[in-house]
């Protein structure tokens, strides 16, 4: 027979643990919509830049803005050292949120790996910085406490170290992965190759006008700045898409934990509820059987 006390007990524990994830679903809630708000407004920026990078890489590809030979448009066929950059979560109880982006790097790393390539990971997120670290997988670099609150400073100096090496001819390539925010409901994975600018999707056209005139004097400059700002610009809306994405797979998964625990005491009240009958009715059949014994 179960007993009564241990029954109420778990009702109480697990009472008080669907008031923790309603409280948690709640502030989620509430934080989402401030981080969706701001990865909204900054998506447009985000796309009107890789818009303009693309563009230039094409015209680069197509020679339509000649005598430029600038490493990050130029195509690397055999890449010897690349950087991985990851972005996950600082904190948990978000579902698949961090074992999603994990996963994905996982897979980078062997491709690479397959292709005697050299990779130099880059962590940002606790969750997977201490997932990498467990697993013993060595960690060039990385920081906790900025994808929870994204900054920009913090952000570029972060980063500043890969565009210099790629510049510098020290990495090949520089890959960045993160889960970013799809809707409430769905959150969308992200493996982005920064470097080089890749411009294979763009099509030569002989008539098609240039977005920029460039002077000649004012091209490496300029394609130097706009490079930097598009990798810092890509790195920061990362995080800002990420945290977005972090809220909405927490409150899901919070609304999921919660619906458990109503049911599961709604289950424990029932078996608590059948355990005290059967006390009562063994209660009683010990009553009318001493009475009858003594007739």
């Amino acid at each position: 027979m179960a007993n009564l006390k241990d029954i109420q007990r778990q009702i109480k524990s697990v009472s008080n643990t669907q008031k923790t994830t309603r409280a948690m679903k709640l502030v989620s809630t509430a934080k989402l919509r401030r981080a969706e708000e701001l990865a909204r407004r900054s998506r447009l920026y985000a796309v009107k830049m890789n818009q303009v990078i693309a563009e230039i890489a094409g015209r680069i590809k197509c020679s339509k803005i000649g005598g430029i030979d600038n490493r990050c448009f130029a195509k690397i066929e055999n890449p010897k050292v690349v950087d991985i950059i990851f972005v996950t979560a600082d904190k948990g109880l978000c579902g698949g949120f961090n074992i999603q982006t994990i996963k994905a790097v996982k897979k980078l790393l062997k491709e690479y790996k397959s292709q005697n390539v050299k990779v130099r990971l880059r962590g940002i997120g606790k969750k997977g910085v201490e997932f990498f670290k467990y697993n013993e997988v060595e960690l060039f670099d990385s920081v906790i406490d900025l994808s929870s609150k994204p900054d920009k400073a913090r952000s570029d100096k972060f980063i500043a170290a890969s565009i210099e090496d790629y510049k510098d001819g020290k990495i090949d390539g520089l890959h960045i992965i993160y889960n970013g925010f799809k809707n409430m409901m769905t959150q969308e994975l992200h493996v982005n190759k920064l470097l080089p600018v890749d411009s294979d999707q763009y099509e030569c056209e002989e008539t098609q006008s240039s977005m920029l005139e460039i002077e000649a004097q004012d091209e490496e400059h300029m394609l130097d700045s706009l490079v930097n700002r598009y990798v810092e610009y890509a790195i920061y809306y990362a995080l800002i898409d990420s945290v977005a994405a972090e809220h909405s797979a927490r409150m899901q998964a919070m609304e999921t934990a919660t619906s458990n625990a109503k049911d599961m005491v709604k289950s424990l009240k029932v078996k608590f509820n059948k355990a005290r009958q059967a006390a009562i009715t063994t209660e009683l059949i010990e009553i009318i059987s001493g009475v009858e014994s003594m007739k």
